[in-house]
């Protein structure tokens, strides 16, 4: 028999059971053109079977089609985050008792992490971890928590012109770029890229060495929960402190501080840094004094914010009554439509901030002791648990990486609560610009929306002014650089960092760009274009030849998403911190917080994903342990 066509369909007889006219005789016999041969395709194993698969999509929410997954090609892409998707797909046709070809073109979010083309074959409710390093080097186990001691001895370069602050010859610096050439690299990788053995790296540039008296979750244990201590654990992050550290001894201001400002579960969370900090003690070495009305940038001096008075019009308002209105929000795990602050006073806070901004340099020069944080992403419930977990100011100093609005549901209440704090202790609690502080970014990933939704849009207008003043890059003790994105072939010195005039916009391209967008990559020589489209990917290379030139050990970076809420690479040479848990309800990923003592030990905080009702539940338990502690 010939191919079925679909033509041919037209010829066939579709009644199976024609009765016999009078006075013939009825044949038992089929005839070949009877038979439901459909339109050549095969009847899906799932309908013979009754399998059907029921999947909800968590992309749009919605039941797919027929309980069938949705699998198809990408036809078009519309903001790099809405793809239309043609599925081919097999429509029954009860009446006919056939399958006929058919095909629909269907609207999806894609994750912000995903990577799509036109072109490409996705499928719909399928969840895939965007991380781009290697899972099987030097990949964390879930809830570990260990310690990595900086070196403070300056290693051997193998460029010896490299050392004393001396630029490396032309020979030793074959393979490098300048900022005005091509992006495309070789893909041979380094002969130095040599696997860690023992958790002693092998490169003579490393500077890590591993402290393993930290006890990591027993592989034996079900749960996955941390091993009490005998001080005591914590829910969600590691309840041991490092070796060697003596009991925490609570100063008199910090036992005297109100509710709103000290933990509620201090007694319950034994950190790994040393909590007996003034009040009054800054970590801000290159720190100038903040007087309202002549507030300058770092380089050359900065222009004024014309009205002088911002610090006097926040005195009108009460600072610490504001913190504790938004932190009561935070323990009700609940979206309200409208904010918990009037207009007026959300614009006092933006004036403040924004002075203080200014009044300080645009790279920061911190001591020891810093809890680092990673991305939020208006996740405030998960900022409110971090608080909780790690201690809210001034008990300890944080330094924040950026990407604090943006796909989350409360990305007001999340940078309001980061800018009151900002401004009751500026020399102690430290913000630094995330690529989604932009107008562009604001406008298209959520956070114009939500202004435009519970408040109006010269809020947002007011909010992209104080992105515009954030300070860039951050030091710590002089070995550790912190900073959003990464490196950038464009930074020759730091004092390219320091001579970056504000407030400004993100640029399109240059050094600003590239410390907001770049990534490390694996595969990356040198410095390559990015997945994202935006500045550069550098490799191993450019990692080592930077820690050696400005006589560093670390580069701690956020801007992705990590499944452990943090994650080493290169030889522990750079380490990824990101701290929001559950990100955007897709990801199964913890958030980390990482805590730097004063001899440069290094520490992990973890915070499990929570989401809907377990997440409400712990807020609620955490609000009345806190009203039991201030009572």
């Amino acid at each position: 028999m010939a191919e079925q066509v679909e033509k041919a369909f037209q010829k066939q007889n579709i009644f199976h059971n024609s009765k016999a006219r009078v006075g013939k005789k009825v044949s038992t016999k089929e005839k070949r053109w009877y038979k439901d041969v459909g339109l050549g395709f095969k009847t899906p194993s799932e309908a013979i079977n009754g399998t059907y698969i029921d999947k909800k999509c968590p992309f749009t929410g919605e039941i797919s089609i027929r309980g069938r997954i949705l699998t198809g090609k990408v036809i078009s892409t519309k903001m790099n985050r809405t793809i239309i998707i043609r599925r081919d797909y097999l429509h029954y046709i009860p009446k006919y008792n056939r399958y006929e070809k058919r095909h629909k073109n269907l609207a999806a979010h894609v994750s912000p992490a995903f990577r799509v083309e036109v072109g490409d074959s996705v499928t719909v409710g399928v969840t895939l971890f965007p991380s781009t390093f290697s899972s099987s080097k030097l990949a964390p186990t879930l809830l570990s928590v260990f310690t990595s001691r900086l070196s403070r001895s300056r290693p051997q370069s193998p460029h010896p012109a490299a050392q004393m602050g001396q630029q490396p010859s032309k020979k030793s610096k074959k393979g490098s770029k300048d900022k005005d050439r091509d992006p495309s690299v070789d893909s041979q990788s380094p002969e130095d890229d040599s696997p860690v053995q023992d958790g002693t790296p092998q490169s003579t540039l490393s500077r890590a060495t591993v402290d393993s008296t930290i006890p990591s979750i027993s592989a034996s244990d079900p749960q996955g929960a941390p091993i009490p201590s005998a001080a005591g654990s914590h829910l969600h992050g590691s309840p041991y402190p490092p070796k060697g550290t003596p009991p925490v001894d609570q100063s008199p201001a910090l036992s005297a501080s109100s509710p709103s400002s000290s933990s509620p579960l201090a007694s319950l969370n034994p950190a790994p840094v040393p909590l007996d900090i003034p009040v009054t003690q800054t970590i801000l070495s290159n720190a100038t004094p903040f007087t309202p009305g002549s507030t300058t940038s770092s380089g050359a001096q900065g222009e004024s914010l014309g009205n002088g008075n911002s610090k006097e019009k926040l005195k009108q308002f009460d600072l610490d009554d504001m913190i504790q209105r938004l932190v009561e929000v935070g323990y009700t795990g609940k979206v309200s439509k409208s904010l918990c602050l009037k207009n007026t006073e959300i614009t006092a806070i933006c004036s403040a901030a924004r002075e203080v901004f200014l009044s300080q340099p645009t790279l920061i020069e911190l001591s020891p002791p810093v809890k680092i944080v990673g991305d939020v992403h208006g996740q405030y419930s998960d900022l409110i648990r971090l608080f909780e977990m790690c201690g809210f100011p001034p008990a300890a100093n944080y330094l924040f990486l950026g990407d604090y609005v943006d796909r989350g549901k409360q990305s007001l209440e999340t940078i309001l609560l980061l800018l009151c704090y900002k401004i009751k202790y500026p020399e102690n609690f430290f913000l630094l610009r995330g690529n989604h502080e932009c107008a562009n970014v604001t406008r298209v990933y959520g956070f114009y929306d939500e202004c435009k939704r519970r408040c109006n849009i010269k809020t947002w207008k007011t909010f992209v002014d104080v992105f515009n003043c954030l300070p860039i890059a951050a030091i710590v003790a002089s070995k550790i650089f912190c900073v959003h994105g990464g490196l950038s072939p464009s930074l020759h010195s730091m004092d390219d960092i320091k001579r970056i005039q504000r407030p400004t916009d993100v640029p399109d391209f240059g050094l600003l760009n590239d410390l907001l967008w770049s990534d490390p990559s694996d595969t990356a020589v040198d410095w390559e274009d990015n997945e994202r489209g935006v500045s550069y990917c550098f490799g191993k290379a450019i990692i080592n030849e930077f820690l050696v030139r400005y006589d560093m050990d670390l580069i701690c970076r956020a801007h992705m998403v990590v499944e452990d809420g943090y994650e080493f690479w290169n030889d522990r040479t750079l380490v990824t911190v990101f701290s929001a848990p559950n990100y955007c309800g897709e990801f199964d990923n913890y958030g980390a917080c990482m805590s730097v003592s004063e001899d440069l030990l290094c520490a992990f905080e973890l915070l499990k994903p929570l989401d809907g009702a377990a997440l409400r539940k712990e807020m609620t338990k955490a609000k009345r342990k806190s009203l039991m502690q201030a009572a």
